[in-house]
């Protein structure tokens, strides 16, 4: 009897394959492709005129102090999400895995933040920093703080740093959770017979049992800083402000829908997608090599 499975019509595995491949195609390839012919391009704003000139808009990008401001702003920013958003959940996640009481209702209202809407993520929370209705904003105010993300830049940051984090926590602490409670109890058990503490636990044992899953959750996240924060940002800040929270993808925005320089837009979009195509490999490359299958 063998095991393996065999099609006795040889068309199928193809036919079967030609959905996900159109929708690859159609959704990542060509529009891919698109965006290389068009940062190729000199449009005017109506379509009516179109100019072929190469790779002189890559070179206006990256000669351009602004775009170079927003490459900062964005590894920043990708650093920081990722960091505070693994952080949190991983914390989060190792406290639910006990044995408390109510650890079902803590779960459950963990997982909530997910559900929400970037954009409506970024408004609940300019009820609370916001500098004049906002509770947070008011209270500092108050104190004598000079609180208004609308005026300080580096309020600003911080603030859709912190937003764009909390949106991304239940994500993390789902993987993570699931992770943690495939871990034998019985390994656990063994080390504090040996006198293990949680500490020693945790970096000796745990961790390296949990780090395909933080691997993956790294590669999730640095894709989601990149791509993802647009409704945060562009609900809370704009960009702004003094363009101290315009990413890479902000700006794509901006200079291609505001602006409607869709050359360069689109070559901003094409760097984009190779900066973090670099940054996958890369992590593939050095960070797998520290992952435990």
């Amino acid at each position: 009897m063998q095991r393996r499975v065999i099609f006795s019509n040889k068309r199928l595995p193809y036919l079967l394959l030609v959905p996900q491949l159109a929708i690859t195609v159609v959704f990542f390839f060509w529009p891919a492709f698109q965006a290389i012919l068009w940062s190729m391009l000199r449009q005017d704003p109506f379509g009516l005129r179109t100019e072929f000139i190469w790779f002189d808009n890559y070179a206006v990008i990256l000669s351009d102090p602004l775009y170079l401001n927003s490459v900062k702003t964005t590894f920043i920013f990708a650093f920081s999400v990722t960091t505070i958003a693994m952080a949190s959940a991983l914390l989060l996640a190792f406290m639910a895995d006990k044995h408390i009481r109510g650890a079902g209702a803590y779960k459950t209202m963990l997982i909530w933040p997910y559900a929400v809407a970037p954009a409506v993520a970024a408004v609940l929370w300019l009820f609370i920093f916001h500098p004049n209705i906002g509770y947070f904003g008011r209270a500092m105010r108050e104190l004598g703080v000079l609180w208004d993300y609308k005026l300080n830049g580096n309020q600003a940051l911080s603030l859709v740093i912190l937003v764009a984090s909390w949106k991304q926590v239940s994500y993390n602490f789902l993987f993570f959770l699931a992770a943690l409670q495939s871990i034998p109890k019985s390994v656990l058990e063994a080390a504090s017979i040996d006198g293990a503490g949680s500490t020693r636990q945790f970096w000796t044992i745990v961790f390296p049992l949990i780090s395909p899953t933080s691997f993956f959750l790294l590669m999730v996240n640095m894709v989601y800083s990149f791509f993802d924060t647009f409704g945060v940002i562009h609900a809370l800040t704009g960009g702004g402000p003094g363009k101290a929270t315009e990413t890479l993808i902000f700006k794509v925005y901006s200079d291609g829908v505001l602006f409607l320089d869709l050359g360069g837009s689109s070559a901003q979009s094409v760097i984009l997608m190779i900066i973090v195509i670099g940054l996958t490999a890369i992590q593939f490359r050095y960070v797998e090599r520290k992952v435990h299958y």
